[in-house]
């Protein structure tokens, strides 16, 4: 990025000066979000993206027989599949990170948060308008999570293969910036899988004690017991490779996983075992490689970067490389030797890379600050981080 940038209405105006306190770094996504410090190694905090709020046009009891209506509440999921659908609910889960997570005053903090590939541009004033006007950051900086997905890898350029808990991603990174017509997205996702394991689970075992199996214990079952099978097919017609697991609730019962282990990622490489028509991620990579010039495939191909806990199931990376190769070779791209990148904490890879960018001594002039927000408008997100 130059020294200059257009404003809205045609003037230019200097880059700021380099602020003097570490900036917060964000990484708001549709199952959690982390926030932290530039320059660490972890986040501060993970908190649930989604928050209990009161709705109390819909009673319920209270669970104490004999006790009067009492008001109900409900869960506000301000982002679904990577976009944000409840700018309310987004500022409430703003304030518990910065305020009462971190326990900084916004006014005196520059923030730099993560923004899902696919996310329309309305969507960055927005965000815009919440940091400058509801929390009154002095400044802030947004980033693609698949541009900070691969800065956490130390590189610059190469594609970013995310799987998160409510959105995939296959992105192309050149030089640091997106590349947003050979960007795909897959809504299936680490939620998807939750809620098809329970049903897995369920019609294996109709009993009442799955079918109150708490969201967390459903989720604790696919962290702990879940894997991506390398040959899906031969594993569904042969009993002996589904490696029966036990998995023991904290009430002292237990819950036995069978072909369930596997069956449960395998929408994420073949979304149609759901009723999705989009392919399935690892074709969704090799389209994204395809779409960018020959001239930089090769490139691309060599730092393939895996982000997010959905990447973290056992045998997902040798699937996802397995499957890209074929493509490649079927498709007549046999100079391609796709080299997956996988760091063993990529399920924060998109909080690592903003962290090492915001600490950067040359980043500290591509801020937009609240002055310039207050002349040009929300409007100047797209010239500044274009």
């Amino acid at each position: 990025m130059g020294t200059q940038v257009a404003s809205v209405s045609g003037r230019r105006r200097a880059r700021p000066p380099p602020l003097g306190r570490i900036a917060v770094v964000v990484d708001q996504g549709s199952g959690f979000t982390k926030a932290g410090f530039a320059g660490e190694n972890q986040p501060r905090l993970v908190l649930k993206s989604s928050s209990l709020v009161p709705s109390w046009d819909q009673p319920v009891l209270s669970g104490v027989l004999g006790c009067e209506l009492v008001g109900g509440v409900e869960r506000a999921h301000p982002i679904k599949h990577g976009m944000v659908v409840d700018w309310e609910a987004l500022e409430g889960l703003w304030e518990r990170l910065l305020v009462g997570g971190l326990r900084v005053c916004p006014e005196q903090w520059p923030v730099l948060v993560s923004d899902s590939p696919s996310a329309p541009p309305s969507s960055r004033e927005r965000v815009a308008e919440l940091l400058f006007e509801a929390l009154a950051v002095p400044a802030c900086h947004m980033a693609s999570t698949a541009v900070l997905a691969v800065c956490s890898t130390g590189a610059f350029s190469g594609l970013a293969v995310e799987a998160g808990a409510g959105v995939c991603h296959a992105t192309p990174i050149y030089a640091g910036h997106s590349w947003h017509e050979a960007t795909f997205r897959l809504e299936v996702a680490g939620t998807t899988l939750s809620r098809y394991l329970r049903d897995l689970l369920v019609a294996a075992c109709p009993d009442l004690l799955l079918q109150t199996l708490p969201r967390k214990a459903v989720t604790q079952l696919k962290k702990r017991c879940c894997y991506v099978s390398l040959d899906f097919e031969g594993d569904l017609r042969n009993p002996a490779r589904h490696h029966p697991a036990r998995f023991r609730l904290g009430n002292g019962r237990s819950v036995y996983l069978s072909s369930e282990r596997f069956r449960c990622p395998e929408p994420i490489f073949q979304p149609a075992l759901l009723g999705h028509a989009e392919p399935g991620l690892s074709t969704l990579a090799f389209w994204a490689l395809q779409k960018v010039p020959e001239t930089l495939r090769r490139r691309l191909a060599d730092t393939v970067v895996l982000a997010g806990g959905s990447t973290l199931f056992p045998g997902f990376t040798e699937r996802l490389e397995m499957e890209l190769l074929a493509r490649c070779q079927q498709h007549g791209y046999g100079a391609l030797q796709p080299h997956l990148v996988v760091k063993p904490g990529r399920g924060t890879a998109v909080w690592t890379g903003g962290s090492m960018v915001a600490s950067l001594h040359n980043f500290q002039r591509q801020w937009m600050t609240r002055a310039m927000y207050h002349e040009c408008g929300s409007r100047l997100v797209h010239e500044v981080f274009h």
